[in-house]
């Protein structure tokens, strides 16, 4: 009877030892989460007979809610070693952004690549070239062809592939073309619609989103405030909407103000001066307000209205005051003067005769990404506030980094070879870490 019971508790102390075994080798085995990595995973045991066949039956498969979470650290863990090849971004690095492009799978037709091709004023030069719409995919408004083809602004897949690229150009912002809702250009559609999605996949990048005003329809000092009001509302608590810390120490939105010359700086003033009693400043919704120089005497003007800095926007050496690159040092002398912030604005090149046949004397090569060098070099040399890029994606005036292939069709189509399609976004990267280092010195 005594050997009996012997054998009896070794049996039981092998079966616990084996359940003691199996059960170190499930929770080892088991996701983080699972039943077996919580002790209270065994309360499933101590409900009621009901309950109990619930939990049962729950412990037997897979819990979705954990193993969405799961995935979603999978994800996040791929993003960041995605995100560890990268430059890191610089945020006084901006690029103007463009997102009027679509396609019929998105957008039920094609938009801004069928582009019409624009008269000459000169009725005589209009009749010497060509007039009608460009016909997508093969057929676009542009001297160059997107490796992405034809896409959509709205595609998910198109934005996630835009914000690899910049920052594969450590690029850390985008100025994103914006109209008021329900507004748009003269070839396009509405947009506003794009931007949460847009501002969605930004984050995940770490890029900053600034907006870059157009001139719509109407725009005076009183719409204006309603739309930066709007956007503030609406986009201002995204983390990735970009804002800037002043020298007074203000961390505040940042508006580029396209083609501002067109309202009068006496109808600015009652928008950005603070002495007026309708002015922005001081609210909720106050900015740094920045204007385009076209012209020089656009300095005073801007100065006048109230704005906080300057940029010049277009990418062709010497097409306006503001863009002439041997200018940039004495507008730079007038911004520290006046306590403005400079902004130049440098491109890769520029063509636009897809869409305006005749201008052909605002042509700038590219020299293989010379021309983009010396633009940028230029740049650094005035010591600016920021630099922005003309552009990421304007393909319509051939300003775009965005990668271009070789295409053949009845269209003839400019690329960037002998250089591969990343060239101009590879120079980019190089002067974005230039750039860096210079601020630093300067600061010291």
């Amino acid at each position: 009877m005594a050997r009996f019971r012997r054998k009896s508790c070794i049996t039981i102390i092998a079966l616990v030892l084996f359940l003691l075994i199996v059960t170190a080798i499930l929770k080892g085995l088991a996701p983080d989460g699972s039943p077996f990595s919580n002790p209270a995973g065994f309360e499933v045991f101590l409900k009621s007979k009901n309950d109990n066949q619930i939990q049962r039956e729950n412990v037997n498969k897979p819990d979705q809610t954990k193993m969405n979470d799961f995935s979603k650290s999978v994800k996040d863990a791929q993003l960041e070693a995605t995100l560890k090849k990268f430059p890191p971004p610089n945020y006084y690095l901006h690029a103007f952004y463009y997102t009027w492009f679509g396609n019929p799978k998105f957008d039920g037709k094609y938009i801004h690549w069928d582009h019409p091709q624009l008269p000459h004023w000169d009725l005589k030069v209009a009749q010497e070239y060509p007039q009608g719409r460009h016909s997508p995919p093969d057929d676009i408004g542009s001297n160059f062809y997107p490796s992405l083809g034809a896409y959509s602004s709205r595609d998910p897949s198109i934005i996630e592939s835009h914000m690899q690229q910049l920052r594969t150009a450590a690029i850390g912002v985008i100025a994103v073309s914006w109209y008021p809702p329900n507004s748009k250009d003269e070839n396009g559609e509405p947009t506003d619609s794009i931007v949460p999605l847009l501002l969605e996949v930004a984050h995940k990048y770490h890029i900053k989103v600034a907006f870059h005003i157009e001139p719509y329809k109407g725009r005076d000092e009183v719409n204006m405030f309603s739309n930066v009001k709007y956007i503030i509302e609406k986009y201002g608590d995204h983390p990735a909407f970009f804002r800037y810390r002043t020298n007074t120490g203000k961390l505040l939105p940042l508006f580029y103000v396209y083609d501002s010359y067109l309202v009068n700086s006496e109808q600015w003033a009652k928008l950005l001066k603070h002495t007026e009693s309708k002015s922005i400043r001081d609210t909720p919704y106050d900015a740094i307000f920045i204007a385009l120089l076209v012209e020089e005497k656009h300095k005073r003007d801007i100065l006048t209205a109230g704005f906080d800095g300057l940029y010049t926007y277009f990418a062709t050496n010497g097409f306006s005051y503001g863009s002439t690159q041997r200018n940039w040092d004495s507008v730079k002398a007038f911004c520290e003067d006046n306590n403005l912030i400079f902004i130049p604005s440098v491109g890769p090149g520029y063509i636009d005769t897809s869409i305006r046949p005749w201008n052909f004397q605002n042509t700038r090569n590219r020299i293989n990404g010379k021309y983009y060098e010396t633009s940028l070099r230029a740049a650094l040399e005035a010591r600016p506030d920021f630099i922005s890029i003309t552009s990421f994606n304007e393909w319509h005036e051939g300003t775009q980094i965005e990668m271009a292939i070789p295409k053949t069709s009845q269209t003839v189509y400019l690329d960037y070879l002998p250089n591969n399609p990343t060239i101009y976004l590879e120079i980019t990267r190089k002067w974005a870490a230039i750039f860096g280092g210079e601020r630093r010195k300067w600061q010291e």
